[in-house]
């Protein structure tokens, strides 16, 4: 295998100063190059939960001076961060697995822990859709359970349906920005057989400040079954790096790492992630910036009489008293591109929280289009 020559504690510090490695250096930034392509298209993007700032500047340079890297397997170097996210979530090295995004980790549960000869998936409804697919293309049933009247999991709906195989519970939740309540949760998984595995989806997690709200990272070290997924796409602003991890018991982790296929994280993603770990600012701005964006947004559409599902996430979802799907294709029609239809909430939107003056042009679009 063709692996680079210099060690873990160099990588580490390649990605805070080390041009050395360097070969090129681009003439323009990758910020530049972000706004000079979002320029061009016109669109509003508020279709996919991305998150408008991009990554932390501490990310962009370390990318920048590890280009020389690219040349190389990543092998040697996903420590580093793994060493790190041990760290930040009290857990031992053993107990994290990296992935291509949080959705290679969703792929693995699916295949390591449903099928044939495994059992079913038992998710919400509505619910991000990505497992859903993993577990059918894995010869497995997918069994969907509504959400409650407050759009919460329906945890005992759940563990009912399920006899082994896995649960998926994304919280807080994708598309309905909203969360489980932590009692419930905790309760769940103390209750759940062990033989029944259980993923949280943390992928939002930190988006949610309601004190009903609470990761389940350290409920793992006393339960064998349950798997937790974070990403680096949403808050990190690194949706098209790809980075993002599960933590889990070592035994888990190991099965699951059976299933992966080899260095499917790149270079670029690791220095990135890694770097963004350093900057204590990065996140509580994005905190700010998008509690400030969403508290606007919000309180204009309540004006306008549409109700929303309280939101813990960086989107939320109204009802537009109507269905759906034609105010989707008019709001392309000028530019704003908004969620897709989730057919459990037909007369439902989703739409991601962007830089205000995206949500202003957010605003005037639906005004006109619901005239």
């Amino acid at each position: 295998m063709n692996t680079i020559s210099i060690s873990r504690r160099n990588f580490a510090q390649l990605l805070s100063a080390a041009a050395a490695a360097t070969l090129v250096r681009p003439a323009i930034s990758f910020a530049k190059s972000t706004e000079h392509v979002a320029a061009n298209a016109g669109i509003v993007r508020l279709s996919a939960n991305e998150n408008a700032y991009g990554p932390s500047p501490k990310a962009l340079q370390a990318m920048t001076d590890s280009f020389g890297l690219a040349c190389r397997y990543p092998d040697e170097h996903n420590n580093v961060l793994i060493e790190k996210l041990a760290t930040l979530n009290a857990v031992n090295h053993d107990q994290i697995l990296l992935g291509d995004g949080s959705g290679e980790i969703l792929k693995l549960c699916a295949e390591t822990f449903t099928g044939p000869q495994n059992g079913k998936l038992v998710a919400a409804d509505p619910t991000f859709e990505a497992i859903l697919n993993n577990a059918t293309a894995n010869g497995a049933e997918v069994v969907k359970v509504p959400l409650t009247s407050t759009f919460a999991h329906d945890l005992p709906k759940m563990l009912a349906a399920a006899k082994g195989g896995l649960i998926y519970v994304c919280n807080p939740n994708n598309p309905t920005a909203s969360t489980t309540p932590k009692n419930e949760l905790r309760e769940f998984i103390a209750n759940t057989p062990r033989e029944t595995m259980i993923l949280v989806d943390e992928a939002y997690f930190h988006y949610a400040d309601s004190l009903e709200y609470e990761s389940v990272i350290p409920l793992v070290k006393d339960h064998p079954n349950l798997i937790v997924s974070r990403t680096f796409s949403k808050i990190y602003g690194m949706a098209g790096l790809r980075c993002g991890y599960g933590v889990a018991q070592k035994e888990t982790v190991e099965r699951m790492r059976v299933q992966q296929m080899w260095d499917s994280v790149n270079c670029m993603a690791l220095a990135a992630a890694t770097a963004s770990l350093d900057d204590p600012d990065h996140v509580p701005n994005g905190q700010r910036l998008n509690s400030e964006a969403k508290a606007f947004t919000t309180s204009e559409l309540d004006k306008m009489g549409y109700k929303q599902i309280p939101s813990q996430a960086n989107f939320i979802m109204f009802d537009c008293k109507r269905p759906v799907v034609p105010i989707i294709k008019a709001m392309k029609e000028r530019n704003v591109s908004v969620g897709r239809l989730f057919p459990a909430l037909p007369n439902h939107m989703r739409v991601t929280i962007g830089k205000k003056s995206e949500m202003e042009t957010f605003l005037s679009a639906f005004r006109q289009t619901t005239a």
